[in-house]
């Protein structure tokens, strides 16, 4: 990578660093070129290549993971192993790790030449290229096979029919019986974050964060006049201007005193509303920026005249829907399920009279990312398969949860929905760019 690249990109973290946390929103961290945003993500995949694939296949006990894609058709893994300039597979891209007990062998069984992987398959010497496929693996006679197939997991079940098909061909009866689901070599590929990326991913929610600053505010929203739709459309544009991509429509919400009661049934599409003062405005907004995501969710709160800070009612339902987050986060635990984390977290958020509603998810390559998934909203006593998967350490996670809480100024519940982006360390839980503790106040109060 150029060393003007790398200079502003971490400079930029460092000069943040030395600021108070209150005035982070107020920086806007500087973006990357599309062209120098390559050569970041191709240094980090070769890293990730190089150093952690080893570790993951020992882990899983796998000497052969393959892992195989058409052109619009592609893994979900496999993407995440090609180049930067690559925009898809070309043709049928087979790749082909082998640990050879001493160090792992990268090979492409594809027609182009992939820069990460040694070119196998020579058209000239042999045209059928799954002819060629089972020739590289009974040269290597692994042990065991690993192919991308998962009941659960989605991005683990990338290999389609028709592949699994022409690669179980190209095998001998012998070495078709030791295919292996690669689902757990999968989930730790995607769900692993390396040091430099963890490092970087303080930037990628710092820039979030900035978008959500300015977007809950007098900047954007004058109370009688701007729709919650006016507000998740200038989100999508402010995204654009600053070549960003987002991987879902954000969302705006209000929520008001004379309001009928939240039901937490998240399925169905909002309503677009006129904010007005009184309201709490809720935003959802995840962004795509160097190959990672982001996932949050803040609360405004819409001063009325007279105001100059949010009702103590709700400044005292945030401050439950933050110890509902320190209730969770405690709770993770290296090896522990996300069925076992949550139902730990929802037995102490009871006994501390909390009500809690907990789905909480991984985060990384993808914003609903592979990894232990820790409720969802609709299944609170846990959720099978995807829930069962243990917790790894250098991994991502959106805290995402809600507390229902009584408001005594509106005489009813409500419920504090809120999202923060973390990383469990294996230790401890600690937020990439840390977490809302107070309402954003349209106007600012200065």
């Amino acid at each position: 990578m150029k060393k003007s690249a790398l200079i502003i990109l971490f400079s930029s973290l460092l000069i943040v660093d030395l600021l108070p946390a209150q005035t982070r929103n107020d920086i806007t961290p500087h973006i990357l070129s599309m062209r120098d945003r390559a050569e970041v993500m191709d240094r980090w995949t070769e890293d990730r290549l190089d150093n952690l694939v080893p570790e993951l296949m020992r882990r899983d006990g796998i000497d052969m993971w393959v892992l195989v894609a058409r052109e619009y058709n592609e893994d979900p893994v496999l993407l995440t192993m090609l180049p930067a300039t690559w925009q898809s597979s070309r043709r049928t891209t087979i790749l082909v790790f082998f640990d050879d007990g001493e160090q792992i062998e990268r090979l492409a069984v594809a027609r182009y030449n992939i820069g990460f992987f040694e070119t196998q398959w020579f058209p000239d010497q042999e045209p059928d290229q799954w002819k060629r496929f089972g020739q590289i693996v009974a040269e290597r006679d692994p042990a065991k096979i690993g192919v991308n197939i998962s009941e659960h997991f989605a991005a683990a079940d990338g290999i389609s029919h028709t592949d699994y098909k022409n690669l179980e061909n190209s095998l001998t009866p012998e070495l078709q019986q030791r295919i292996v689901s690669a689902e757990n070599l999968s989930i730790g590929w995607l769900e692993t974050r390396t040091e430099e990326e963890i490092t970087v991913y303080r930037q990628i929610n710092r820039i979030a964060h900035n978008i959500i600053s300015d977007g809950l505010s007098e900047k954007v929203i004058t109370p009688g006049i701007t729709t919650t739709q006016d507000v998740q459309w200038w989100f999508r544009e402010r995204m654009r201007d600053l070549n960003l991509t987002t991987w879902f429509h954000p969302s705006v919400t209000v929520h008001r005193s004379e309001s009928a009661e939240q039901t937490g049934d998240f399925s169905g599409p909002s309503d677009s509303n006129v904010i007005q003062p009184g309201d709490i405005i809720h935003m959802d907004l995840g962004i795509e920026y160097l190959g990672l995501t982001t996932d949050t969710q803040r609360n405004a709160y819409v001063l009325r005249q007279g105001e100059t800070e949010a009702p103590r009612g709700l400044r005292d339902a945030l401050a439950i829907g933050n110890r509902l987050q320190d209730i969770l986060t405690d709770e993770f635990v290296t090896g522990r399920t996300g069925n076992e984390i949550l139902a730990a977290a929802l037995q102490k958020a009871e006994e501390e009279g909390i009500k809690a509603t907990i789905y909480t998810h991984p985060l990384g390559y993808h914003g609903h990312g592979a990894g232990p998934t820790i409720g969802l909203w609709d299944q609170q006593g846990g959720v099978p398969g995807k829930g069962d998967y243990p917790l790894y350490p250098n991994t991502a996670h959106s805290i995402e949860l809600n507390a229902e809480v009584f408001i005594p100024e509106w005489n009813r519940n409500i419920l504090i929905m809120l999202e923060e982006d973390a990383i469990f360390d294996g230790e401890k839980v600690w937020y990439i760019d840390g977490r809302m503790k107070e309402f954003y106040l349209i106007p600012r109060q200065k």
